[in-house]
């Protein structure tokens, strides 16, 4: 006997649409409508820019209060300020000078070799705390929002500080070594504006790639050590690149370091002449700080919305 099949009743309920995780269009209307932004948003290079300048006050005394801590334990304290300059410039004579002759040929030989040392130490201190400027300041930089271009910016300004107390020892070193005092001294100003801009670069360059890669704090001094004996800080690097292949000569004078030390060293030094500094010396300058200046900001801009994350 055949049985009449009723209809099939209704099937097991199709399974719920996943809700989508894209911003709700009216939401974002509403928030845009209202001036509220994404928290840590990375804002467009001017207005970034602004804020920076706009900081400016806090940068400086960051940098103060950086400079004063970092003697507070020291017994000499301060002195420190000029102490170590004068260290410095007295074993690198020991070894330089008198051990490896490097003097021969270099009238005011201390004075030559203080200015190097100097001028050097600023664009390499600057680059070793900038690798560590955010990487360092991690609380700081989670616990407040600011422009973290700030941080790089302040430790520039330590070692330029630093380095203001150690052109006071040299200007004494210069002249108690018979140098006279001329106009030409007036060069430092812009020498030293010029190298700061470009140290400023570094220090933001070397800052992003410190806050991604903790290592690169350790390994940063073996490279500016090899970056120091290729500047001319403790010889005449004309002697070298006298006889050297052409596009290695060109290379060497090209160096930013050594550029910003013989811009120094021409404007203390009398018997260095404008014949021995490097070719087109003042456009290279000034190109230098440029690029490193406005490449190291604008790359340590790109990756604001990252620090102070993960």
């Amino acid at each position: 006997m055949s049985q009449t099949l009723a209809p099939p009743g209704p099937g097991p309920a199709a399974p719920s649409a996943v809700p989508s995780t894209a911003p709700d269009p009216d939401l974002r209307a509403l928030a845009e409508r209202h001036g509220l932004t994404v928290s840590g948003a990375r804002p467009p290079l001017g207005t970034y820019t602004r804020r920076l300048w706009a900081r400016r006050h806090f940068i400086a005394s960051f940098a103060t209060a950086r400079l004063t801590a970092t003697y507070t334990t020291a017994r000499l304290g301060q002195l420190w300020q000029v102490v170590t300059p004068l260290l410095n410039a007295g074993v690198y004579y020991l070894i330089f000078g008198v051990l490896l002759h490097t003097s021969h040929g270099i009238p005011n030989f201390i004075p030559f070799l203080c200015t190097g040392i100097f001028v050097f130490t600023f664009t390499q201190s600057t680059v070793l705390a900038g690798t560590r400027a955010v990487s360092g300041n991690l609380g700081l930089v989670r616990a407040l929002h600011f422009p973290r271009a700030a941080l790089p910016v302040a430790h520039t300004l330590v070692q330029l500080q630093q380095l203001v107390f150690s052109m006071g020892v040299l200007a004494v070193i210069v002249l108690a070594c018979g140098v006279p005092l001329t106009w030409h001294w007036l060069l430092m100003l812009p020498a030293l504006l010029l190298q700061s801009v470009f140290n400023t670069g570094l220090a933001l360059v070397m800052a992003r790639i410190g806050a991604k890669t903790t290592d690169t704090a350790q390994l940063m001094p073996f490279v500016l050590r090899t970056w120091m004996y290729a500047s001319g800080v403790f010889y005449d690097l004309s002697t070298f690149t006298r006889d050297a292949p052409h596009l290695v000569s060109v290379v060497l004078n090209c160096n930013p370091a050594l550029i910003y030390v013989d811009l120094m060293r021409y404007a203390l030094i009398d018997t260095v002449r404008a014949q021995a500094l490097p070719p087109h010396v003042w456009p290279l300058a000034l190109g230098w700080a440029l690029l490193a200046g406005v490449a190291g900001y604008v790359f340590f801009w790109q990756a604001e919305e990252e620090y102070g994350r993960g």
